[in-house]
């Protein structure tokens, strides 16, 4: 399933130029989807019309995909039927997700809407609510899974449990989403904000971090910023994301030959498949690159993350790329880098076969 980034809006707090001029850069930066939250409405149905379908029709011109987030007393509030989506329809929304569930049946006879409404269910509870679902024939290419999001810190998920959670909607094959937080936003639904994230783990890590997580767990296709406004800054680093392998930033070393930096940054890396719990070794360069490469920064104890080559002395082992797994000394091998420290959580999804890529 194709990966995409969202970013979120909060149109009951916000500004719509505000608001215009976000989603307009997100989207020079791939950015693909919207998360409209419409938890916090309580004026009447007049005034919410007008204040959502204005940037909603802002957001479908630029070919965003635009989820609102309701909850089951926002009928009442709008005096809607629980069997008439047709006010979320003429808005302009492609769905909604449900942050409170019903009992099965009715997100069912939901997603059989006549509008072709996405109803996207709220992931982050480790029961068989989506089993559920199922049971009752629900319309299942209109079935996504979206996390919550953690105002308060220390709220968020655990990753056991994240993973879990996430497992359930997967192994059906629907679409899923996750909210990372920005380092400098401060909008959100709520009075209270310390980050908008769906991992505890997450809240106070580079976005891009963040998002790199999320893609290499296997878990997510759709990753969010869930606070508002990110910076422009922020935003251009998730668009440059690789959504699909892994690409580590690294540190590099100056003392790195020029024939190091081209076998580090310039190759597509994999993992042997007859792995080894000391290193990661990326076998191949070692057959493309048959230069000379003499000793250097290679008599300490190298530590998890540092990148090392094969240097001289090392015979047919010669050039080949090695990530540290496990401290270690080896006179015949180089430290050209390190993997910077808050990227080091995603060697655990460096598998066999694993392809992979660095930046510095």
């Amino acid at each position: 399933m194709f990966r995409r980034l969202g970013i979120s809006v909060y149109p009951d707090n916000s500004v719509f130029e505000e608001d215009l001029a976000y989603i307009t850069f997100a989207k020079a930066q791939g950015f693909e989807r919207i998360f409209m939250s419409m938890l916090e409405v309580t004026r009447g149905k007049a005034a919410v019309a007008e204040k959502f379908s204005k940037i909603i029709s802002a957001a479908k011109a630029l070919s965003y995909e635009v989820i609102l987030d309701i909850v089951p007393n926002i009928f009442d509030e709008l005096q809607i039927s629980y069997d008439d989506l047709s006010f979320f329809a003429e808005l302009g929304a492609d769905g909604l997700r449900l942050d409170a569930g019903f009992d099965g049946n009715k997100e069912a006879k939901l997603s059989f809407n006549p509008y072709g409404l996405i109803i996207e269910l709220n992931m982050s509870n480790d029961v068989a609510y989506l089993d559920n679902i199922l049971t009752y024939e629900a319309n299942e290419p209109y079935i996504y899974g979206c996390h919550n999001f953690y105002p308060q810190e220390g709220s968020a998920l655990p990753l056991a449990f994240f993973n879990s959670c996430s497992k359930r909607f997967k192994k059906h094959g629907i679409r899923t989403a996750a909210f990372v937080s920005s380092q400098v936003a401060t909008g959100g639904p709520w009075d209270i904000n310390d980050g908008l994230p769906t991992l505890e783990m997450h809240r106070h890590l580079p976005v891009e971090v963040q998002a790199k997580h999320l893609f290499a767990t296997g878990l997510i296709d759709d990753v969010i910023v869930g606070n508002a406004y990110a910076s422009e800054a922020e935003l251009v680093a998730l668009g440059q994301r690789n959504r699909y392998q892994i690409a580590f930033t690294l540190d590099l070393l100056p003392t790195a030959n020029p024939v190091e930096q081209e076998i580090v940054l310039e190759n597509q890396h994999f993992r042997r498949g007859d792995i080894t719990s000391q290193m990661v070794r990326s076998t191949q360069v070692r057959k493309d690159y048959k230069q000379e490469n003499p000793p250097h920064d290679n008599e300490q104890i190298f530590q998890v993350g540092d990148i090392v080559i094969g240097n001289d002395q090392f015979g047919k082992y010669k050039n080949e790329l090695q990530i540290v797994l496990e401290p270690h000394r080896d006179e015949r091998k180089n430290k050209v880098g390190s993997i910077q420290k808050d990227e080091l959580i995603l060697l655990d999804y460096i598998r066999p076969w694993t392809k992979f890529r660095f930046k510095s």
